[in-house]
Protein backbone atom coordinates (compact mmCIF):
# COMPACT_ATOMS: atom_id res chain seq x y z
CA UNK A 1 0.00 0.00 0.00
CA UNK A 2 1.27 3.53 -0.67
CA UNK A 3 2.87 5.45 2.16
CA UNK A 4 3.56 9.14 2.56
CA UNK A 5 7.22 9.91 2.04
CA UNK A 6 8.04 10.49 5.70
CA UNK A 7 6.49 7.27 7.04
CA UNK A 8 9.26 4.71 6.29
CA UNK A 9 11.88 6.55 8.36
CA UNK A 10 9.50 7.10 11.27
CA UNK A 11 8.34 3.50 11.11
CA UNK A 12 11.92 2.24 11.04
CA UNK A 13 12.84 4.27 14.12
CA UNK A 14 9.76 3.10 16.00
CA UNK A 15 10.29 -0.51 14.96
CA UNK A 16 13.83 -0.35 16.32
CA UNK A 17 12.53 0.99 19.63
CA UNK A 18 9.92 -1.78 19.86
CA UNK A 19 12.54 -4.45 19.05
CA UNK A 20 14.84 -3.11 21.76
CA UNK A 21 12.01 -3.04 24.32
CA UNK A 22 10.92 -6.64 23.72
CA UNK A 23 14.41 -8.05 23.16
CA UNK A 24 15.34 -7.07 26.71
CA UNK A 25 12.28 -8.85 28.09
CA UNK A 26 12.01 -11.91 25.85
CA UNK A 27 13.77 -14.44 28.09
CA UNK A 28 11.46 -13.68 31.04
CA UNK A 29 8.25 -13.01 29.12
CA UNK A 30 6.41 -16.30 29.62
CA UNK A 31 7.52 -16.57 33.24
CA UNK A 32 6.12 -13.11 33.97
CA UNK A 33 2.67 -14.02 32.64
CA UNK A 34 2.22 -17.73 33.40
CA UNK A 35 -1.57 -17.65 33.85
CA UNK A 36 -2.67 -15.97 30.60
CA UNK A 37 -3.35 -19.19 28.69
CA UNK A 38 -7.10 -19.46 29.37
CA UNK A 39 -7.63 -15.81 28.40
CA UNK A 40 -5.86 -16.40 25.08
CA UNK A 41 -7.94 -19.52 24.43
CA UNK A 42 -11.19 -17.69 25.17
CA UNK A 43 -10.27 -14.77 22.90
CA UNK A 44 -9.30 -17.07 20.03
CA UNK A 45 -12.62 -18.83 20.50
CA UNK A 46 -14.44 -15.59 19.65
CA UNK A 47 -12.67 -15.11 16.31
CA UNK A 48 -15.14 -17.46 14.64
CA UNK A 49 -12.45 -19.55 12.97
CA UNK A 50 -13.31 -22.63 10.92
CA UNK A 51 -11.33 -25.74 10.12
CA UNK A 52 -9.01 -25.09 7.20
CA UNK A 53 -8.76 -21.32 7.74
CA UNK A 54 -5.57 -19.30 7.29
CA UNK A 55 -4.98 -17.17 10.40
CA UNK A 56 -2.19 -14.76 11.29
CA UNK A 57 -0.93 -14.04 14.80
CA UNK A 58 0.39 -10.51 14.26
CA UNK A 59 3.01 -9.57 16.84
CA UNK A 60 3.04 -13.16 18.05
CA UNK A 61 5.82 -12.67 20.60
CA UNK A 62 6.64 -15.99 22.24
CA UNK A 63 3.75 -17.66 20.42
CA UNK A 64 1.26 -18.07 23.25
CA UNK A 65 -1.71 -17.86 20.86
CA UNK A 66 -0.40 -20.41 18.37
CA UNK A 67 -1.75 -23.52 20.13
CA UNK A 68 -5.36 -22.29 20.45
CA UNK A 69 -5.23 -20.94 16.89
CA UNK A 70 -4.05 -24.34 15.65
CA UNK A 71 -6.82 -26.06 17.58
CA UNK A 72 -9.37 -23.74 15.96
CA UNK A 73 -8.26 -24.19 12.34
CA UNK A 74 -7.22 -27.82 12.61
CA UNK A 75 -4.37 -29.55 10.83
CA UNK A 76 -5.77 -28.55 7.43
CA UNK A 77 -5.58 -24.88 8.39
CA UNK A 78 -2.60 -22.55 8.32
CA UNK A 79 -1.26 -20.70 11.36
CA UNK A 80 1.41 -18.05 10.83
CA UNK A 81 3.03 -16.04 13.61
CA UNK A 82 4.82 -12.81 12.71
CA UNK A 83 7.00 -10.74 15.02
CA UNK A 84 9.79 -8.22 14.46
CA UNK A 85 11.84 -9.20 17.54
CA UNK A 86 14.18 -12.16 16.92
CA UNK A 87 14.57 -12.82 20.64
CA UNK A 88 10.82 -13.29 21.09
CA UNK A 89 10.66 -15.76 18.21
CA UNK A 90 13.65 -17.62 19.63
CA UNK A 91 11.75 -18.05 22.91
CA UNK A 92 8.75 -19.35 20.97
CA UNK A 93 10.96 -21.95 19.31
CA UNK A 94 12.49 -22.90 22.66
CA UNK A 95 8.98 -23.40 24.04
CA UNK A 96 8.20 -25.86 21.25
CA UNK A 97 5.58 -23.69 19.59
CA UNK A 98 6.77 -24.40 16.05
CA UNK A 99 4.62 -27.50 16.36
CA UNK A 100 1.54 -25.28 16.16
CA UNK A 101 2.45 -22.86 13.40
CA UNK A 102 5.09 -21.31 11.20
CA UNK A 103 6.87 -18.21 12.48
CA UNK A 104 8.31 -15.37 10.48
CA UNK A 105 10.53 -12.42 11.39
CA UNK A 106 8.66 -9.48 9.85
CA UNK A 107 7.03 -6.14 10.61
CA UNK A 108 3.23 -6.25 10.88
CA UNK A 109 3.19 -2.95 8.97
CA UNK A 110 4.92 -4.60 5.98
CA UNK A 111 3.70 -8.15 5.65
CA UNK A 112 5.14 -10.44 2.95
CA UNK A 113 1.67 -11.77 2.14
CA UNK A 114 -0.58 -11.37 -0.88
CA UNK A 115 -3.80 -9.36 -0.79
CA UNK A 116 -6.82 -11.06 0.82
CA UNK A 117 -4.76 -14.16 1.72
CA UNK A 118 -6.06 -14.53 5.27
CA UNK A 119 -9.33 -15.41 6.92
CA UNK A 120 -8.50 -13.76 10.23
CA UNK A 121 -5.90 -11.94 12.31
CA UNK A 122 -5.27 -12.28 16.03
CA UNK A 123 -3.20 -9.49 17.56
CA UNK A 124 -2.34 -9.48 21.26
CA UNK A 125 -0.99 -6.19 22.55
CA UNK A 126 -0.10 -5.08 19.03
CA UNK A 127 -2.03 -1.90 18.37
CA UNK A 128 -0.32 0.12 21.08
CA UNK A 129 3.11 -0.75 19.67
CA UNK A 130 2.46 0.01 16.01
CA UNK A 131 4.59 2.85 14.66
CA UNK A 132 1.55 4.15 12.78
CA UNK A 133 -1.65 2.47 14.00
CA UNK A 134 -3.58 3.46 10.90
CA UNK A 135 -0.81 2.17 8.64
CA UNK A 136 -0.61 -1.11 10.55
CA UNK A 137 -4.36 -1.69 10.57
CA UNK A 138 -4.59 -0.90 6.85
CA UNK A 139 -1.84 -3.44 6.20
CA UNK A 140 -3.73 -6.06 8.20
CA UNK A 141 -6.85 -5.19 6.20
CA UNK A 142 -4.92 -5.61 2.95
CA UNK A 143 -4.06 -9.23 3.70
CA UNK A 144 -7.51 -10.24 5.02
CA UNK A 145 -10.39 -11.19 2.73
CA UNK A 146 -13.60 -9.13 2.85
CA UNK A 147 -15.72 -10.46 5.70
CA UNK A 148 -12.66 -11.76 7.55
CA UNK A 149 -12.10 -10.95 11.19
CA UNK A 150 -9.63 -9.16 13.44
CA UNK A 151 -9.19 -9.61 17.19
CA UNK A 152 -7.26 -6.97 19.14
CA UNK A 153 -6.59 -8.58 22.48
CA UNK A 154 -4.88 -7.98 25.78
CA UNK A 155 -5.19 -10.30 28.80
CA UNK A 156 -5.75 -7.25 31.04
CA UNK A 157 -8.33 -4.50 30.58
CA UNK A 158 -7.27 -0.90 29.97
CA UNK A 159 -7.98 0.36 33.49
CA UNK A 160 -6.24 -2.53 35.21
CA UNK A 161 -3.25 -2.23 32.88
CA UNK A 162 -2.96 1.50 33.53
CA UNK A 163 -3.03 0.89 37.28
CA UNK A 164 -0.37 -1.79 36.95
CA UNK A 165 1.84 0.61 35.01
CA UNK A 166 1.24 3.53 37.37
CA UNK A 167 -0.43 5.77 34.83
CA UNK A 168 -3.84 7.37 34.34
CA UNK A 169 -6.15 6.64 31.44
CA UNK A 170 -6.65 9.64 29.16
CA UNK A 171 -9.33 10.35 26.52
CA UNK A 172 -6.77 10.03 23.72
CA UNK A 173 -6.05 6.37 24.54
CA UNK A 174 -6.01 4.65 21.15
CA UNK A 175 -7.90 1.64 22.52
CA UNK A 176 -10.80 3.68 23.93
CA UNK A 177 -13.98 2.75 22.07
CA UNK A 178 -14.61 6.03 20.17
CA UNK A 179 -10.97 6.32 19.09
CA UNK A 180 -10.64 2.69 18.08
CA UNK A 181 -13.95 2.66 16.20
CA UNK A 182 -12.90 5.65 14.11
CA UNK A 183 -9.40 4.29 13.54
CA UNK A 184 -10.72 0.93 12.39
CA UNK A 185 -13.35 2.53 10.14
CA UNK A 186 -10.62 4.51 8.39
CA UNK A 187 -8.45 1.42 7.97
CA UNK A 188 -10.81 -1.04 6.29
CA UNK A 189 -12.51 -2.50 9.37
CA UNK A 190 -15.84 -2.27 11.17
CA UNK A 191 -15.80 -2.66 14.95
CA UNK A 192 -18.38 -5.28 15.93
CA UNK A 193 -17.78 -5.68 19.67
CA UNK A 194 -15.58 -4.41 22.47
CA UNK A 195 -15.03 -6.00 25.87
CA UNK A 196 -12.85 -3.84 28.13
CA UNK A 197 -13.27 -5.44 31.52
CA UNK A 198 -11.05 -6.08 34.51
CA UNK A 199 -9.51 -9.27 33.17
CA UNK A 200 -9.27 -8.70 29.42
CA UNK A 201 -9.52 -6.34 26.48
CA UNK A 202 -11.00 -7.78 23.29
CA UNK A 203 -12.05 -5.76 20.27
CA UNK A 204 -13.48 -7.70 17.33
CA UNK A 205 -13.77 -6.20 13.86
CA UNK A 206 -14.85 -7.33 10.41
CA UNK A 207 -13.01 -6.56 7.18
CA UNK A 208 -15.22 -4.31 5.09
CA UNK A 209 -15.66 -4.81 1.37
Amino acid sequence: MPHESHEPHETSDEAARVREFFAARAARWDARFPDDGPAYEAAVGELGLSKGDFVLDAGCGTGRALAPLRAAVGRDGTVLGVDLTPEMLAEAVRAGRLADGRMLLADACRLPLRDAALDAVFAAGLVSHLAGPGTGLRELARVVRPGGTLALFHPVGRAALAERQGRVLTPDDIRAEPNLRALLAGSGWRLTSLDDGEDRYLALATRTG
